[in-house]
């Protein structure tokens, strides 16, 4: 199953994409949101192109545990995802991927600089690495 993984931001959109196996996920693309703009269609637009058969949404939940602020936009976000897309739409606990694709990045040796662009859709693709890999050992993978 391939699955497009999806790391909202305020300001930027990092999506992943699965192999058609849904065994690995690789980081894809940024997309530059305007304020006020809708993400949906931009999201459900690339998951057509791409075949996707899941569209998979990290859920922002803080540290605690709770929803805060940014989760609930979340929330808002998929719910319109659900209401348009014509494949399911999943969420999966995305604490810390920043911090980790940050961390990764750095272990590389990109810059500041250079994991400025990349950093939203390696988040996005270390959180679709955990979903599908929930979903192969049975876990269920739902924030």
């Amino acid at each position: 199953m391939r699955a497009l993984g999806v790391d909202l931001g305020a300001r930027r959109i990092g999506l992943a994409i699965s192999d058609a196996s849904g065994l690995i996920a690789s980081p894809l693309a940024v997309l530059t949101i305007e304020e006020g703009t809708d993400p949906v269609e931009p999201v459900l637009e690339r998951a057509r192109e791409l075949g996707a058969e899941c569209i998979v949404v990290g859920m922002p939940i803080d540290l605690r545990g709770e929803m805060g602020v940014a989760a609930q936009n979340a929330q808002a976000v998929i719910a319109r995802l659900r209401e348009r897309a014509e494949i399911p739409v999943e969420t999966v606990d995305e604490r810390l991927t920043s911090a980790a694709a940050a961390r990764s990045m750095a272990e590389a040796g990109l810059t500041s600089r250079d994991r400025r662009g990349q950093m939203d859709k390696v988040a996005a693709a270390l959180m679709l690495q955990t979903w599908l890999d929930r979903r192969r050992c049975g876990v269920d993978a739902d924030a």
